[in-house]
């Protein structure tokens, strides 16, 4: 049973979320103050946080967020006002998994944190690679699925749950083109709708993280209206993929 942090101001909202939730196997705590909730977020005692965009005071919503992504890589599902694009796009560029805005469709809500506990506590989704550790390598850039780690040459990369499952699919299919509608699927478990930016976002700071190619290439290429790939390095002899049980 997983234990759910909602951080929301709006008693009617924290109702609503355990409603929802409680009938779905979820526990859910809540909290309305921000100073309150960063500690309760990083004490590692919660699989994933419900964190409303509009928290009143200080720390605001995003406040909360970037001191908590700063420390923690806690999934963060951030919720936002009525077509309010500034706060996705924030949410997404300061770390949040995924963000959904308000009033709350309670199926697809239940939907996207499924989603986002699948990718990150090894759920159901992939089964024929779950008894697999995978250690890919292209150019100067490894991840182990195992520990999670990724280093460019020596150097860990810091990634949040959604880089790093972003990263192991455009890597598994280096050289190749991966669709934005696949790539979806796979690492947010949902479809996009035609306004939604958020793959773009992840994929933004991921290119940020990972910077450049050793000869001064981007790593991640945009293929417009088709998707993205991951480019492989000039000399062949540079690749090598292959899985461990």
């Amino acid at each position: 049973m997983y234990h759910i942090l909602a951080i929301a101001n709006d008693p009617e909202l924290c109702d609503l979320l355990r409603q929802c939730l409680t009938p779905a196997g979820f526990l859910v705590d809540s909290v309305s103050d921000g100073e309150q909730a960063i500690p309760l977020a990083l004490a590692n005692g919660y699989a994933l946080a419900v964190l409303d965009a509009c928290l009143p005071g200080e720390p605001s919503g995003l406040d909360v967020l970037r001191r908590v992504r700063a420390r923690s890589g806690i999934p963060i599902l951030m919720l936002t006002g009525r077509g309010d694009d500034v706060d996705q796009i924030l949410g997404l560029e300061m770390g949040a998994d995924d963000c959904l805005s308000q009033p709350l469709n309670t199926r697809e809500l239940l939907a996207r944190i499924r989603a986002i506990l699948r990718r990150t506590r090894g759920g159901t989704a992939e089964p024929e690679r779950q008894s697999l550790t995978e250690r890919i390598t292209v150019g100067d850039l490894r991840l182990d699925t195992g520990t999670r780690i990724v280093l460019r040459g020596n150097q860990p990369v810091d990634l949040t749950s959604i880089e790093f499952s972003l990263l192991a699919v455009l890597l598994r299919d280096a050289g190749r083109v991966v669709a934005r509608e696949a790539l979806a699927s796979m690492v947010l478990g949902r479809t996009l709708s035609p306004q939604d930016r958020s793959l773009d976002v992840h994929v933004c700071r991921l290119r940020k993280k990972l910077g450049c190619e050793p000869h001064g290439g981007d790593r991640i290429k945009s293929v417009r209206s088709v998707g993205y790939l991951y480019t492989l390095p000039p000399h062949p002899g540079d690749l090598g993929i292959r899985s461990v049980g």
